[in-house]
Formats: C-alpha cells, sequence, structure tokens
C-alpha cells in the first residue's frame, strides 16, 4: 500500500481493494473458518470499490447516494472483518494494521460524504432528537 495519500476517493478504494484481494489470497491458503473470512473480507472489499464506481454513472442523485451508501456500508463489513483478523491474530499485525488503517480512512470519507448528501435528513434526524429529549423534561 502506497504510504502517499494522493488521488480522489475512487482511486484510494481500488488500490484498497487490490490490496485487500492481495492479502486474502495468502490469509486464504489456511483452510475452515480463515479461509472463509477471507473471501468475505474480499466480497466486502471489491463491492466497495465497485459501488464507487458506479455511483460516478448515477442517473439521478438518489441513485448517486444509494450507490455510496451501499459502498459505506460494505466498508464498514471490511473494516469488521479486518478487526476480526487483527482480534484474533489469524494474520501479522505488520500486514493487517495498514489495511486497517486505510479501512478506518475510507469509512471516515465515506461518511462525511453521505452526510453531505443527505442534509435534510440530517436536519430532520437532529431535530427529532430534541423534540423526544425535550417531551422527556
Amino acid at each position: 500500500m502506497a504510504n502517499e495519500r494522493k488521488g480522489d476517493l475512487r482511486e484510494r478504494m481500488f488500490e484498497f481493494a487490490c490490496d485487500v484481494v492481495q492479502f486474502s489470497r495468502r490469509l486464504s491458503k489456511e483452510p475452515g473458518v480463515v479461509r472463509e473470512i477471507a473471501w468475505q473480507l474480499a466480497d466486502a472489499a471489491t463491492s466497495a470499490g465497485a459501488n464507487i464506481e458506479e455511483a460516478k454513472a448515477a442517473y439521478s442523485r438518489r441513485d448517486f447516494a444509494a450507490k455510496n451508501s451501499i459502498s459505506l456500508k460494505e466498508m464498514r463489513e471490511s473494516l469488521y472483518w479486518l478487526r476480526v483478523i487483527r482480534q484474533c491474530d489469524l494474520a501479522p499485525i505488520a500486514e493487517v494494521q495498514p489495511l486497517l488503517n486505510e479501512a478506518n480512512e475510507l469509512t471516515a470519507m465515506l461518511t462525511a460524504g453521505m452526510k453531505r448528501l443527505h442534509p435534510v435528513l440530517l436536519v430532520l434526524l437532529v431535530a427529532a432528537f430534541v423534540l423526544v429529549l425535550s417531551s422527556e423534561l
């Protein structure tokens, strides 16, 4: 994984997916549950990148938001599997940690993007929260 963080989100997600595929190939050489986890991780990471690419060709704002939402969901799943791999010592920490760091950064970037896509929804959620709190007082 390159130490430089240049390039746009789509490029970083593509590079992350490729890094995860290579990592998963090595990890999947072990049979059983470890192989299944490696495949789950590869599925989630490549899906996150593919959905970001599809969002670029979205035909509406709603379609764009839906593809970005799926990408965020899949990136969170990637993050989960990487945490399992690290916690269960399924791979050397030196291999897992850079992927985990990148997954955290990409998740944060996707989350920030979703907040920009749904500002009205965020305002409504905050208003509902304030109403619930005020009714309890």
